[in-house]
């Protein structure tokens, strides 16, 4: 069942990455990122959309249990940053706690 887990949270990372890149304007829906004019356009395709997709691809295609857990560091790290932003810049929305959740769970799963 755990195998399952984290191909799924493999699969939705992948999902994630081809969001953004071939979608990149839908971005501000999930993120609060605004693109402005190419350069941020290109932003969010190569570091939400190409990092995104080679960070689930890679596990899948290895067959690589270290992947499945270096893919859950990068979760857990991106939540740490993300928890430490909240108070920070306070920033307590509805969507950042969401965000949180998902990057907890999907760390946490992947990591074991």
């Amino acid at each position: 069942m755990l195998e399952i887990l984290k191909l799924i949270a493999a699969i939705l990372t992948i999902a994630t990455g081809a969001l953004a890149l071939f979608s990149p304007k839908s971005v501000p829906g999930f993120t609060g990122l605004q693109p402005v004019g190419g350069r941020g356009i290109t932003e969010i395709r190569s570091i939400l959309g190409g990092l995104f997709i080679a960070l689930g691809l890679y596990p899948i295609l290895a067959a690589s249990p270290d992947g499945y857990t270096m893919l859950g560091w990068a979760y857990l790290g991106i939540a740490l940053v993300r928890l430490v932003s909240i108070f920070l810049d306070k920033s307590s929305e509805r969507s950042n706690w969401i965000s949180l959740g998902v990057e907890i769970a999907f760390g946490g799963i992947l990591v074991l």
